[in-house]
């Protein structure tokens, strides 16, 4: 094993190197990178430019003011008025008087260090960002995470067990629902019918916590906080447990036509121990190889559209304002982390193979 995990350390730098490299081309190609983001506010408000580029230094309104002159060869489109001078400052100041290729090693050996600069326009260290939000979206992915292995492992295993009953038809219907409605309309659904859109005030709509929680009691700050995540929570576990459902089934269902299950029950072992002392250790090899992309998923991905509807400052909404105003370090500063994570989860997907079931040899591996 201690061979195999090497063997994976190794694989991620190139893994990492070229995920990243990849992304930086990509975002190099797209237009609207910062300056022009700065450009574009400056040509749209009339307002000091120190206030808005961070101290680049000079008096702002010369640069916005009387100077009708713009550099013919500028790569920036639209700046007609603007001093090729202030320009300059700007490309300097985010970097842009460098190479790409330059600035992209620059990055890769800082990050080694888990340097990750600060953010252009929130002018903080995007590590310091990222522990702010980090504790949202954690929140709600392990509280989803939880309920949806909860949920879904049992009502998988019923499922295949009971393959073709009245209760595999109707629960068969609930999950083809929750595996095709995107978890952003359950949760629209849930704010019309619970927050105060049409029918009931119940639930909270914003945040999670209330303003006054430094004020409660353990006991009241317990119940508010599960008060507050119960939609959100709820329209990621609707929308998340329908692929695990069909997974846990489809896994059991495989297993419990194998030669070694019939072998068991001509043997006289009862089906409750034919189901958990032999198939349970097989059909869940799968479901354990898939639980970091699902949990990636659920932290990084699906609570994006519900942060915003819940007005949850988490990473989902700090990584989509990253992107809109092209806050680079932010941008990759985020990816670098949430790829690292990612393999450490995936090899660690893999080493739960070995607690599963001991016949597993990691080393013996092909690939």
């Amino acid at each position: 094993m201690a061979l195999y995990i090497l063997k994976r350390f190794l694989l991620m730098i190139p893994t990492l190197f070229g995920i990243m490299l990849i992304n930086f081309i990509i975002v190099q190609a797209a237009p609207g990178g910062p300056v022009q983001q700065i450009l574009a506010k400056i040509r749209g408000q009339s307002l000091d430019t120190d206030s808005r580029i961070g101290g680049t230094g000079g008096d702002g309104m010369n640069a916005l003011g009387d100077h009708s002159m713009s550099d013919p060869n500028s790569s920036y489109r639209g700046i007609q008025g603007i001093d090729p001078e202030f320009i300059k400052q700007l490309e300097k100041q985010f970097g842009f008087d460098k190479p790409a290729y330059e600035r992209f090693f620059i990055m890769i050996k800082n990050y080694l260090t888990f340097d990750f600069g600060k953010s252009y326009f929130k002018d903080a260290p995007v590590v310091d960002l990222v522990k702010q939000k980090l504790p949202v979206s954690i929140s709600l992915g392990l509280w989803t995470m939880l309920l949806v292995y909860l949920i879904s492992i049992p009502l998988g295993i019923k499922k295949a067990v009971r393959d073709g009953s009245p209760f595999d038809i109707w629960t068969s219907v609930v999950v083809i629902i929750g595996y095709a409605v995107p978890s952003f309309l359950f949760a629209l659904f849930l704010i019309i019918l619970f927050a105060g859109g049409s029918f009931w005030q119940i639930f909270p709509l914003r945040g999670l916590f209330s303003d006054n929680f430094a004020s409660l009691s353990f006991f009241h700050k317990i119940t508010d906080y599960f008060w507050h995540i119960t939609l959100p929570i709820t329209a990621m576990v609707i929308a998340g447990f329908a692929k695990l459902t069909l997974l846990t089934k489809n896994s059991f269902l495989e297993e419990i036509h194998k030669q070694y299950v019939l072998c068991a029950r001509a043997k006289g072992i009862s089906e409750k121990a034919v189901l958990y002392k032999h198939i349970f250790r097989n059909a869940m090899l799968i479901v354990i190889a898939g639980f970091p992309a699902a949990f990636i998923g659920i932290l990084f991905t699906s609570s994006l559209l519900i942060e915003i509807l819940f007005s949850l400052d988490g990473l989902g909404l700090l990584g989509f304002e990253a992107a809109m105003s092209r806050d680079y370090p932010l941008m990759f500063g985020t990816l670098y982390m949430f790829t690292l994570i990612g393999m450490f989860l995936h090899l660690l997907g893999d080493l739960s193979y070995m607690f599963v079931d001991p016949r597993i040899d990691l080393d013996q591996k092909k690939g």
